[in-house]
C-alpha cells in the first residue's frame, strides 16, 4: 500500500500544490488590476501564471522525486533529475522574460499615455522599448542555454578548453560575423540616436513606405501597396534616406500642370481656392499657384498644398489634380495643351550668287521703291 501512496502523494501533490499556487497568484493580480486599474503592470503579470506553475512544479518535483520510491525513478535517477534540471532553467528563463517583459510593456503603456500628444516622443521610445526587450530575450536565454549545458559534465570540460584558447575564437569569431556585429551595433544606434523610429514614414530606394518593425539587425518597411521590404540596419546607418515623420508629421506638396500659354491663371487661383476649402485633407496651413516654368508649346504652372501628414498630404493633392483638370476641360478647354497640326510657316527666301559672282534677290527683292513719278 505505501509503494502506491508515496507516489500518489509526492507527484499528486505536487501538481496540487502548483495548481493552488497559481490560482491564488491570479488572484491577487486580479484583485490588484482591480484596485489599481491605472497601473497595467498587475494585468500584464497576469501572462506569468503558466511559467511560474512550470517553475514551481518542476522545482517540486526536483526535490521530491527521489522520495516516491518507484523501482524506475531509482534506476533512471540521474537522468531524471537532469531533466527536470533542464525543465526548471527553462521555464525559469521563460518566467524571467514574461516579467521583464510585462514590466516594460507597463511603462511604455503609461509613458504613451501621458505623452499622447507628442506622437513623435511616443514612436522613438516604442521603438527603444522594442529593441530593449530583445536584448534582454537574447541575454536571458543566452545564459539559459549555457546553463543548460554546464549540467552535462562532458560540456564542463569543454568548456574549460574553450576558455583556455578564447583570444583566438574571439578573433575569428570577430572576422567572420563582421556583418552581424556591424548590423548589431547599428541597430543600437538607430534605437537611441533616435535616426528612426516604428512609424516613421520614409523613403528609401525611391520606396515610400512606413517603418513596421525594428529589430538588432533589421528593419521592416511596409510600403503603401501593402509589401514588406526587409533591409538591414547598417543601410540607415551609412546610406542617405528620407524620413518624412522626422521634426514633425506636417508636409507640403506640389502639384505640377503643363497648361497652354493661354491659361487662366486667376481663374486658376480662385478655383483652388474653393477646391482646398472643400477638401477635408488640407489643413489650412499655407496654398499657392503660380506658374514656375514656360516652353514654347506649355506653361508650367504649380500648385501647393500643405497637410497633418503624408496621408493627408497624397489625398489633398490627388483631389487638386483630378478637380483642377476637370474644371479646366469644362470651363476653359483652350487652356490644354494642344498639338499643332497645321503646316510650320517657311522663311524667307535666301539670296543665291548669280554667274557674275552677285546676289539674286527673289522676285521684289533689290527693286527701287514706287515714288509715284513716272
Amino acid at each position: 500500500m505505501e509503494n502506491v501512496l508515496r507516489p500518489l502523494i509526492v507527484l499528486g501533490g505536487s501538481i496540487v500544490i502548483t495548481l493552488a499556487a497559481g490560482w491564488l497568484l491570479d488572484l491577487l493580480l486580479r484583485r490588484a488590476d482591480a484596485r489599481h486599474h491605472e497601473t497595467p503592470l498587475w494585468g500584464l503579470l497576469r501572462r506569468c501564471r503558466i511559467p511560474f506553475q512550470l517553475v514551481m512544479c518542476a522545482a517540486l518535483l526536483r526535490g521530491t522525486y527521489a522520495h516516491t520510491g518507484l523501482g524506475a525513478v531509482r534506476d533512471h535517477r540521474v537522468g531524471i533529475g537532469r531533466l527536470l534540471t533542464l525543465v526548471l532553467i527553462g521555464a525559469s528563463a521563460w518566467l524571467v522574460v514574461r516579467i521583464a517583459v510585462a514590466v516594460v510593456d507597463s511603462v511604455y503603456a503609461r509613458y504613451a499615455a501621458a505623452h499622447n500628444r507628442d506622437p513623435a516622443r511616443v514612436r522613438r521610445v516604442r521603438t527603444q522599448v522594442t529593441l530593449i526587450q530583445r536584448v534582454v530575450v537574447a541575454v536571458v536565454a543566452t545564459v539559459a542555454v549555457a546553463a543548460m549545458l554546464l549540467t552535462f559534465p562532458a560540456m564542463q570540460t569543454v568548456g574549460t578548453s574553450m576558455l583556455a584558447s578564447a583570444g583566438l575564437l574571439g578573433i575569428v569569431a570577430g572576422v567572420a560575423a563582421q556583418s552581424t556585429l556591424g548590423n548589431l551595433f547599428a541597430g543600437l544606434q538607430i534605437a537611441f540616436g533616435d535616426m528612426v523610429r516604428i512609424g516613421d514614414t520614409v523613403v528609401v530606394d525611391e520606396e515610400w513606405g512606413t517603418i513596421e518593425e525594428i529589430t538588432l539587425t533589421f528593419l521592416a518597411v511596409r510600403t503603401w501597396d501593402e509589401r514588406r521590404i526587409t533591409m538591414p540596419v547598417s543601410y540607415f546607418t551609412g546610406k542617405p534616406f528620407e524620413n518624412w515623420s522626422r521634426g514633425g508629421v506636417q508636409m507640403t506638396g506640389a502639384v505640377f500642370f503643363h497648361l497652354d500659354h493661354s491659361a487662366p491663371i486667376e481663374a486658376m487661383r480662385d478655383q483652388l481656392r474653393d477646391i482646398l476649402g472643400e477638401c477635408a485633407a488640407w489643413d489650412g496651413r499655407d496654398w499657392s499657384l503660380a506658374v514656375t516654368d514656360t516652353t514654347p508649346t506649355t506653361i508650367q504652372v504649380r500648385a501647393v498644398v500643405t497637410a497633418k501628414d503624408s496621408g493627408d498630404l497624397w489625398t489633398a493633392r490627388c483631389a487638386v489634380r483630378e478637380q483642377m483638370i476637370g474644371w479646366l476641360r469644362d470651363h476653359h478647354p483652350y487652356a490644354l495643351p494642344r498639338v499643332a497640326t497645321s503646316p510650320a510657316a517657311l522663311p524667307p527666301e535666301i539670296p543665291r550668287p548669280s554667274a557674275n559672282g552677285r546676289a539674286e534677290s527673289p522676285a521684289g527683292w533689290g527693286r527701287a521703291p514706287r515714288t509715284g513719278r513716272g
